[in-house]
C-alpha cells in the first residue's frame, strides 16, 4: 500500500517514524497509532448510516457481529432513529386502521 523509493513494501517502522509522525506533527494533531486511523474510519463510517455489513467487509472481519461487538457504541443515534421510525410506521398504521373503521 506505501512502496519505497524502488517499489518495494515499506518497512512499517520506517514508514510510521519517518512519515506518519511528522505528518501529524505538521498538522497539529495529536499522536496516535497507525491502527487508530482504522477505527476512525469505520466509526465515520458507521456513524454517517454506512450499512454495518459494508463497514464489516472493508476491514475485513469475518462477520458483521464482530463489527457491532467493537463499534457498537458509535451508533446510539441510530438506535434512536429506529425508534423514531418505528413509531411513525405505527402510527401510520394506526391512522389507516381508524380510516379502515
Amino acid at each position: 500500500m506505501f512502496p519505497n523509493s524502488t517499489g518495494a513494501a515499506q518497512d512499517g517502522r520506517s514508514m510510521f517514524n519517518r512519515h506518519f509522525r511528522p505528518t501529524l506533527k505538521k498538522a497539529g494533531l495529536p499522536r496516535i497509532r497507525f491502527h487508530d486511523l482504522r477505527h476512525t474510519c469505520a466509526s465515520l463510517l458507521l456513524q454517517a448510516g454506512v450499512p454495518v455489513t459494508v463497514v464489516s467487509k472493508m476491514l475485513g472481519h469475518a462477520s458483521a457481529k464482530m463489527t457491532l461487538d467493537v463499534y457498537a457504541h458509535v451508533m446510539p443515534e441510530a438506535l434512536d432513529e429506529a425508534a423514531d421510525t418505528m413509531e411513525a410506521v405505527l402510527l401510520r398504521a394506526d391512522a389507516k386502521a381508524v380510516e379502515q373503521a
